[in-house]
């Protein structure tokens, strides 16, 4: 005997701004609907882990810490740093990157064939919008843009030497065998 699937249906009650703000996202483009909406936030949440919140301001994802900053806070930080060791310093913290993933989300990022996984991470943290295309890896929208810090952040995470194709976004990094 064959059971018909039947589709669940959950009723969200929103407050009058929720709702005006949610019309307001669909009416200007930025999202095709409410479903589509819902779903977006849902991949998040599983992507996010936001069940790991422990306080207010406190998130952890597996073993880091994350925090939610500002752009402006790491261009000062990069200032800091002499631009010669922009690459290094970058690399550095590509392999805290590398190993934050591998434990916290078993994923590889030395397996060319989980880049997309990792990517949609880096995506999903904020990072910028990553793509692989034949030998390059393409960088749209970096929330850093340095791109020899960018640069080093990827080969540290990735460990594969790469080299700069671009020096503007979108930044464009060609992998060198």
């Amino acid at each position: 005997m064959h059971k018909k699937s039947t589709v669940k249906r959950t009723t969200i009650i929103l407050d009058e701004n929720e709702r005006k703000y949610i019309d307001s996202l669909i009416q200007d483009g930025k999202e095709q609907g409410l479903k589509p909406l819902i779903s977006k936030m849902l991949d998040v949440y599983r992507s996010m882990m936001i069940y790991d919140w422990k306080y207010p301001g406190e998130y952890y994802a597996g073993i880091s810490r994350i925090a939610f900053i500002n752009i402006e806070f790491i261009e000062i930080l990069l200032k800091q740093i002499p631009q010669d060791q922009w690459r290094n310093v970058g690399k550095e913290i590509g392999n805290v990157a590398k190993v934050s993933l591998e434990t916290s989300l078993n994923l590889d990022t030395t397996n060319r064939e989980k880049w997309a996984d990792v990517f949609k991470r880096l995506r999903v943290q904020g990072l910028g919008d990553f793509y692989l295309r034949d030998k390059y890896i393409i960088l749209k929208a970096p929330f850093i843009s340095k791109g020899e810090f960018l640069c080093g952040f990827i080969e540290g995470l990735l460990q594969q030497k790469l080299e700069p194709r671009t020096l503007t976004p979108p930044f464009v990094f060609e992998l060198v065998d």
